[in-house]
């Protein structure tokens, strides 16, 4: 197969039309039709089957596309590796992000690593979907309790816990006895489930079991956060959101919620090797959670 006939045809599939990929590519939409009729020619099979207003892809055509779209961003990486110096952070960096992570964590990293990397356009997305780093266009993308998945290959940077936070001038409660649950006007997330319980401590017949009241429910937790400042009622939180708040006075903190810790991942494309800019970037977010920085606050 001819190589860059193979990587006009990813380019047309990829942009879903020779329209959109000459205009992203800079190269004339006849050139492109040229190249892939060509590679149609080459192989046998025809790969589009063109429109009057779009173009959808044969069976042959989605197959291929899925079988070397990957490999093509690898050879394209490595050109770039030996142009630019493959030791040397440079070029553009995308990287998406949950929202609550990004808004607490990433704006310090950010400039940070703009700061001490300025070769490197770094961009950071916060989205709380499902992305695909080939497909979407990401160099790393950070999740929260990822699922496994052999596409991606990463490392965990991070254990979170949750807390169970409120105002300071709300009354702590005390354990009941026979293990019944105490009642607390909480602020909930949306998505709470009716019949949520929250326990302090490391799961013994010790734990003070809460039953959330909920007052108010949100939809995101940095409204939560921002409603317990407000006064509204206790809520559960991450670490992450209200170390701050607790260590300054402004959020009681009354327990550790009892369960596995929260673990934050960067991940990347298995297909994809770790460049120099995306390793550069992890030593950042390293050196940004020294673990002394995360010691659970005493009760």
């Amino acid at each position: 197969m001819d190589l860059q006939a193979l990587s006009d045809f990813d380019l047309v599939a990829a942009h879903g039309g020779f329209g959109r990929a000459a205009r992203v590519s800079g190269r004339s939409k006849a050139t492109l039709s040229r190249r892939v009729a060509e590679l149609e020619e080459s192989l046998g099979v025809r790969l589009i089957e063109r429109g009057s207003q779009n173009l959808r892809l044969t069976d042959e055509g989605r197959a291929l596309h899925e079988r070397t779209h990957g490999l093509l961003s690898e050879i394209a990486e490595a050109g770039e590796a030996v142009v630019l110096g493959a030791s040397t952070p440079k070029g553009r960096l995308r990287v998406s992000a949950p929202v609550v992570f990004a808004h607490v964590a990433l704006p310090r990293i950010g400039t940070r690593f703009a700061l001490a990397y300025p070769e490197v356009q770094l961009d950071i997305v916060a989205e709380d979907r499902k992305v695909d780093p080939v497909e979407d266009g990401y160099d790393l993308i950070i999740r929260i309790d990822p699922s496994p998945d052999e596409r991606l290959v990463g490392r965990r940077f991070l254990n979170d816990e949750r807390l169970i936070v409120a105002p300071p001038g709300m009354s702590r409660p005390f354990q009941m006895a026979d293990g019944e649950e105490s009642a607390v006007k909480a602020v909930l997330l949306s998505a709470t489930p009716p019949g949520t319980v929250w326990r302090m401590g490391s799961g013994t017949e010790a734990d003070i079991v809460l039953r959330p009241d909920p007052i108010l429910r949100l939809s995101s937790l940095l409204m939560v956060r921002d409603a317990v400042l407000a006064g509204a009622g206790a809520a559960l939180l991450p670490k992450l959101l209200v170390a701050e708040d607790i260590a300054v006075g402004r959020l009681a903190y009354w327990g550790t919620h009892a369960g596995p810790p929260v673990e934050i991942w960067a991940l990347q494309s298995s297909r994809r090797l770790i460049g120099a800019k995306v390793r550069a970037f992890l030593e950042v977010v390293g050196r940004a959670f020294p673990e002394k920085a995360f010691v659970t606050p005493s009760v």
